[in-house]
């Protein structure tokens, strides 16, 4: 009997260890399965997205109600905005009402009704009016007018960088940008050049959140073009054109 217990015992222990084996084969199995997985789902993670962007469009428009505005999270505040944009472009393009002219008549008014009221308030029987006290705190001004000037110094430092001649490539886009917007200038006046960047920031951010998985393709085949293109232009053109400054050769 002792004998027998001890062959089952031994016949049990070999069932555990070939048990064991199986059991530690396949957690290994599963696990470089995992990580397969895990290194497919990050290749297809590593999509192009316009612009290098690793972050969602509401974060790179800063978050918060002004990205809400911009992506229409909110349609009734996106819509009111809107709305009065095209109004005043209305009153002041279309109608061509001057911005001197409509700040002196609302004065005007506010000014005459409220002397009025003021003064006949003991014949029709009601209350004076309530003049509030305006005053305006001085801290957001002082927060707007330093960054403001953080925002001129730093664009100072990028022209000075831009014109010291050490990079060609952004001096030509510097360069064929502001010839742009000059073209563009000539065509329309500045009320309707922002009127239009408004309404631009107003649609182009929320449909390329709404169709950027279609977008950013197309994106990217550009962007291979372009790059095509610059590295013929680069290698005819730019490549053949001294970099830095040139010394000045001695007069005899």
């Amino acid at each position: 009997m002792a004998e027998e217990s001890e062959h089952t015992a031994a016949g049990e222990s070999l069932l555990d260890k070939i048990a064991d084996k199986l059991h530690g084969h396949d957690s290994s199995s599963s696990s470089d399965s995992d990580s397969d997985k895990k290194e497919s789902s990050s290749i297809k993670d590593k999509v192009f997205r316009l612009f290098g962007r690793e972050k969602p469009v509401h974060s790179v428009l800063g978050g918060g109600k002004p990205a809400d505005v911009l992506l229409w999270r909110n349609k009734k505040i996106s819509a009111s905005v809107l709305a009065v944009a095209t109004a005043i472009w209305i009153f002041f393009e279309l109608l061509e009402y001057h911005l001197l002219t409509l700040v002196c008549h609302i004065l005007i008014l506010l000014l005459a009704v409220l002397f009025l009221w003021s003064n006949a308030h003991t014949f029709i029987h009601k209350a004076p009016p309530r003049i509030p006290v305006v005053h305006l705190p001085e801290e957001p001004f002082l927060q707007f007018a330093s960054a403001l000037t953080l925002q001129i110094n730093r664009g100072f430092a990028a022209l000075r960088a831009i014109g010291s001649g050490r990079d060609l490539k952004t001096f030509l886009i510097v360069i064929i940008g502001t010839w742009i917007i000059s073209i563009v200038g000539s065509w329309v006046n500045f009320l309707t050049l922002f009127y239009i960047v408004f309404v631009s920031l107003h649609t182009v951010p929320v449909l390329y959140d709404k169709y950027e998985d279609k977008i950013d393709p197309l994106a990217e085949k550009a962007l291979i073009e372009l790059k095509k293109q610059y590295a013929v232009f680069d290698e005819k053109v730019l490549s053949k054109i001294p970099k830095g400054p040139l010394k000045g050769k001695k007069l005899a």
